[in-house]
């Protein structure tokens, strides 16, 4: 390559008349692609005949990687036109490595690389390069860049990143079948020579497996590979540079092929016969036993479904697939017994779930097996005759007579023999007994059907031989009825009939009830008891159809004369022996409106008035009571007030009736004294009640209007004895009325004890009865008590 370089440097300054000097040829080195030129123009006098040349003439400089020599490999040399050999240039070199990668002699430009390069690590380096002058330091040229680009040696082997590779195919796959696609990498430099280009073939897995040199396609080589003969291969590939050649360096890696499974292989069962062996006692979908056909192939591709053809046993037995281990079970679908049947035989058929069409040429995907099943005898409980017992008695049977009987049998070679006995949790009021030879029932107690109309309990049977085997049944015993209760009335009913009932009219229909049978078990019939039958009031019809019905006979019916009528009815059944009973129904006459429907049934009702509804009537009744209460009342208060104004003493009388705090100058003496000091302060308080009566309430203050001086007094009482005649809150008598004033000039003179006889015997008090009927109360009380005292001294 540095020979190459040489020579190229060479060309170029004799061609071109450059002012760089190239490097010495040298024979080792060869060159690998064409120089280009690079001119720079430097400044400086020049004759204008003359041509002008480049500062800086050079071409890019190529260096071998991995150097491995003694020495700096020598690169290359740098001149310009201005160094004349005196020693007065100096050459500097910069950039890319420039002082640790390469060297520059500043007197002859020489460049060296003073360590071994790799391009794979970087592929070329840019440098600059100046020429100064030694003494004043000034550039004699501008600044230039160059490249050395490291040259590519075969170095580097091809290599498989992606490997190991693990790749499937279809088993029984054609010839040429695409498995998988490898690629090689080489970190030499693809455009320089044949370091890179690699070339694919195959070291181990021949003749299975081929491979494309250029591409790295891995196809199959050989047809209908089985997965079952041999599942997975192992390939050995190597890529090479150098387009193969020798000297080439190589990579391998290595492809773990699997070939997938197909479905190619129908199941097959490892024998034609399988035997099983059952115990009769096996319940019901039990697994009984288990069989399996091979299928070599795999996943969904083995999955198996058994069936059982149809045939002798076939209805006994039932078989489905494990999905684990893909057996057949067989299950048991209904009971076996040895003593009835000893051996099945059977055939089980064996089939691919899922089929591949492309190898239905091969024959049909199953297989087929026969199956026998022996029953193993086993000791069993007895067996009953009947799964169930139903017996029948009558009521009140005597104790110990016996109402039916159980059988059961040992059916097992060499049979034992039974004993039977009564659940006691079935029967706990004990009410049957059993023969535990026998099996006979009889009853244990008086039954009886109204009580208990059936009784249910179980009988146990168990071998001698082996008491802990046992068996029950139900026994179901009805109680027959015997008539002993005579049928009567259903439900007490109220019987109305109404005041205008015409003969033949039906008021009421009645049904009976039997506690022996439903009403439905019997026929009941009905009739009017004898002692009825003589001109009756009603009579019984009987409908036939355990009804009846209660027939008027008269036309109209009257409350007033009879308001209740007791009817006895007959009842009979139509059982052995005949039971009757006499009912005695009441009947009601009760009041109706034309259409029969009933008004009033209440005695009462008889003596209102026609029309009036009972809310009415009684809304009536309460007024006069009310009533009745009001004037009880007012006579009481009359006579109260009465008895208060009787007093026992005239003394009482005259201290109630006239009360005086001052003397007066008589009752003509009307300028001496003030009238107006005869007012009695006691008398005139506001909101006081009368002190003569004993009131039954407040009485509102009366407005007096004021008196004035000089005023006539009898005005005055007279205008008083207005007032209270109009007050209605006075008395029925005013004679004890307090006016707290005296007059004069009345005709029965002063009332007051001024000037009276000083006994009471000497007053007469018949001129009272004169002064009209305002006085008349008091003439009586007075006259009353003049008359006492009269007594009193006789």
């Amino acid at each position: 390559m540095l020979t190459r370089n040489c020579l190229s440097l060479l060309l170029w300054v004799l061609f071109d008349g450059g002012l760089l000097t190239p490097l010495q040829p040298q024979p080792q080195q060869t060159l690998a692609t064409e120089p280009r030129e690079n001119v720079i123009h430097l400044p400086g006098q020049r004759s204008h005949f003359q041509r002008v040349k480049r500062g800086w003439v050079w071409n890019q400089f190529f260096v071998l990687e991995e150097y491995m020599g003694s020495e700096p490999q020598y690169v290359g040399k740098l001149h310009s036109d201005l160094d004349k050999g005196e020693g007065t240039v100096k050459y500097t070199l910069s950039g890319d490595g420039a002082g640790t990668v390469f060297t520059i002699d500043e007197t002859t430009g020489d460049i060296h690389a003073i360590r071994s390069l790799d391009r794979e690590e970087k592929p070329f380096y840019t440098l600059r390069a100046q020429a100064v002058d030694i003494e004043t330091r000034k550039p004699l040229e501008p600044e230039s860049e160059f490249i050395i680009k490291v040259q590519d040696i075969n170095d580097n082997e091809p290599k498989f990143l992606d490997g190991p590779y693990v790749a499937t195919v279809p088993e029984m796959s054609p010839v040429g079948a695409y498995v998988l696609q490898v690629k090689a990498t080489d970190a030499d430099d693809p455009t320089y020579g044949n370091s890179a280009r690699v070339v694919y073939s195959i070291l181990q897995g021949q003749p299975y497996f081929s491979i494309d040199p250029k591409t790295g396609v891995i196809r199959t080589a050989l047809p209908n590979m089985d997965r079952e003969v041999k599942e997975q291969y192992q390939v050995l590939i190597q890529a090479k540079d150098m387009g193969g050649q020798l000297g080439g360096l190589a990579g391998t890696t290595i492809v773990n092929i699997t070939l997938t499974d197909v479905n190619d292989n129908p199941p097959r069962f490892p024998k034609s016969i399988f035997h099983l062996k059952v115990p009769e006692s096996s319940p019901i979908g039990s697994a009984i036993g288990r069989i399996r056909a091979v299928d070599p192939d795999f996943g969904q591709n083995a999955e198996i479904e058994y069936n059982i053809v149809p045939g002798d046993g076939g209805n006994l037995f039932d078989i489905v697939t494990d999905e684990e281990t893909q057996e057949g079970v067989i299950k048991l679908k209904k009971p076996l017994d040895f003593e009835t049947k000893k051996a099945y035989t059977f055939k089980v058929e064996a089939s691919n779930l899922h089929l591949d069409h492309r190898f239905h040429s091969a024959g049909p995907f199953k297989d087929t097996a026969t199956v026998k099943i022996s029953v193993l005898d086993v000791d069993e409980p007895p067996v009953f005759s009947k799964p169930l017992y139903t017996m029948e008695v009558y009521e009140d049977t005597p104790i110990g007579t016996i109402i039916g009987a159980v059988t059961a049998q040992d059916l097992d070679v060499g049979s034992s023999a039974v004993r039977y006995f009564i659940d006691w949790k079935s029967d706990g009021d004990s009410y049957f007994t059993i023969d535990g030879n026998e099996g006979t029932i009889a009853t244990n107690e008086l039954l009886d059907r109204e009580s208990t109309a059936q009784h249910n309990f179980s009988i146990i049977a168990s071998k001698v031989s082996n008491p802990s085997l046992t068996s029950k049944v139900n026994i179901l015993i009805n109680v027959l009825d015997v008539n002993e209760f005579p049928p009567e009335i259903s439900v007490p009913y109220e019987t109305a009939v109404c005041e205008n009932a015409k003969p033949g009219q039906i008021i009421q229909i009645v049904s009976a009830a039997d506690r022996d049978l439903s009403p439905a078990g019997q026929h009941f019939s009905f009739r009017l008891a004898p002692e009825a039958s003589i001109k009756p009031n009603f009579t019984v019809r009987d409908f036939r159809n355990n009804t009846a019905g209660i027939e008027a006979r008269r036309n109209g019916y009257s409350r007033r004369q009879q308001e209740l009528y007791f009817l006895p009815v007959i009842i009979e059944d139509s059982s052995y022996p005949v039971q009757s009973s006499t009912n005695t129904m009441t009947i009601r006459v009760c009041r109706c409106d034309s259409d029969g429907t009933i008004l009033s049934c209440n005695v009462e009702a008889i003596f209102l008035p026609v029309g009036l509804s009972t809310g009415a009537l009684i809304a009536i009744l309460l007024c006069i009571i009310i009533l009745l209460a009001i004037v009880v009342l007012y006579v009481a208060l009359r006579r109260q007030k009465k008895k208060d104004t009787l007093m026992t003493s005239k003394e009482d009388i005259r201290d109630n009736v006239i009360h005086y705090d001052d003397e007066g100058g008589g009752e003509e003496d009307t300028q001496a004294f003030d009238i107006g000091a005869l007012r009695n302060p006691k008398a005139i308080e506001e909101n006081k009640i009368r002190r003569d009566i004993k009131p039954d309430s407040l009485c509102l203050p009366r407005q007096r209007p004021p008196v004035e001086d000089n005023t006539d007094i009898r005005d005055f009482i007279h205008q008083r004895l207005q007032e209270n005649d109009v007050d209605p809150t006075a008395p029925p008598y005013d004679s004890l009325a307090t006016y707290a004033y005296e007059g004069s000039g009345s005709v029965a003179e002063s009332l007051s004890s001024i000037d009276s006889l000083t006994t009471e015997a000497d007053q007469d008090y018949d001129y009272l009865t004169d002064w009209g009927p305002r006085f008349k109360v008091l003439a009586d009380m007075f006259g009353e008590e003049e008359s006492y005292n009269s007594d009193k001294v006789t």
